[in-house]
């Protein structure tokens, strides 16, 4: 691709860009506000899961 003409490079991508289907701006909100509620889902998830193996190791630490 060494001499390639920069202004026909220009051209296709804006060629392609074109071809793109963008997301409404319903659609990305629905998207962002789904991925929030997941991500504090996991949150929670992750954080009940650690407690409970922490008990758990406390437990069969303290047995003697």
């Amino acid at each position: 691709m060494a001499g390639a003409n920069p202004i026909k490079f220009l051209q296709e991508v804006r060629q392609e860009v074109s071809k793109v289907s963008w997301p409404s701006r319903n659609e990305t909100m629905i998207s962002t506000v789904m991925v929030l509620v997941l991500v504090a889902l996991a949150s929670i998830f992750f954080l009940v899961a650690d407690q409970v193996i922490s008990w758990l190791v406390q437990l069969m630490l303290s047995i003697r």
